[in-house]
Parts: C-alpha cells; structure tokens; sequence
C-alpha cells in the first residue's frame, strides 16, 4: 500500500481544475478532515456527506434501496452508487466514497477490514475492493491511504476497476 498524502491530491485536482466531493461510511469523516488540513484545500474541495447510517446512503446518495436490501451497505456497488450520489449532489468533477466494516463486528455477512472504496469521475468509476486486517484505527486509516492512492491514480489517468 502506498501512502498518497492528502496534499498530493489536492494539488492533482488543482493541476486539473477539477472539483471533489467525498462520502464516508466507515472513516466517519476522517478524509474530509485530511483533505481540510492542506492550506488551499477550498479551492478544489466542496464538501461531502458521512452516511454512516444505512438510510442516509439512500436518501442523500441515491443508493438503490433494492441494492441495499439485497446486498446491504458493505458491497462493492453501494460504494460505487455512493460515490456517483455524492458528485451529483455536491456538483463535484469527482466523487470519492468509502464503505465497509472497522469493527469489532463484522456487518451484513461482511468479515472485519472489508473495505469499498469508489472514485466517479467524467470517466466512469474506479474501485478498489479490500480486506484489511488489524484495529479499528489501523482499518479507517488504512482506508483513508488507499482512497487517497486511488484518486491520484484516477487524476492521473492510472486507475481501472480493481481488487487489491
């Protein structure tokens, strides 16, 4: 795994004029304050939305309710509907949205450290699908790297579908 900084990001999305919005399940807002440490973060940031609760990714994303019924929020489509839901609410380029389980107990049939992680852009959407192991903290952190690792690829045209 490796660690793209959050100010690397920002500078990508500068270089590229291009805007971003983010929605997170599981790092509960842990990207959004990353993104905000870097000095001209606004300039390419909107905002986003932590859809902890199920509902929320329904009723503010757009997540499908049958997707959710059927697969609930740990699924590799949740993540790329949250992402899709979360660009064309904020009115962003890019959207970027995070799902899965940090513990301690695993969650709709889903094993501690499954991770979702989605990148909508103009070109389609990227994902990555992951286990993590290790603490709750090491997972959402863990998971706030390979997001960050996975929009960079995307702002640098890098980026497939993928499991990893």
């Amino acid at each position: 795994m490796s660690e793209v900084p959050a100010a690397r990001v920002i500078a990508l999305l500068g270089v590229r004029g291009g805007t971003l919005a983010v929605a997170e399940s599981l790092t509960g807002g842990l990207i959004g304050a990353r993104l905000t440490e870097v000095p001209g973060a606004s300039a390419v940031f909107v905002g986003g939305v932590i859809s902890y609760a199920t509902g929320l990714k329904e009723r503010l994303l757009g997540v499908p309710a049958a997707l959710l019924a059927r697969e609930g929020a740990v699924h590799p489509e949740v993540a790329s509907a949250m992402a899709s839901g979360v660009r064309d609410l904020c009115g962003a380029e890019y959207g970027l949205a995070v799902t899965g389980v940090a513990g301690p107990e695993p969650q709709d049939g889903r094993p501690v450290g499954t991770v979702h992680i989605a990148v909508s852009g103009p070109s389609g959407i990227s994902r990555v699908d992951t286990v993590f192991n290790g603490s709750r903290e090491h997972i959402r952190n863990a998971t706030v790297e390979v997001a960050f690792d996975l929009l960079a690829r995307v702002l640098q045209g890098n980026a497939g579908e993928q499991s990893g």
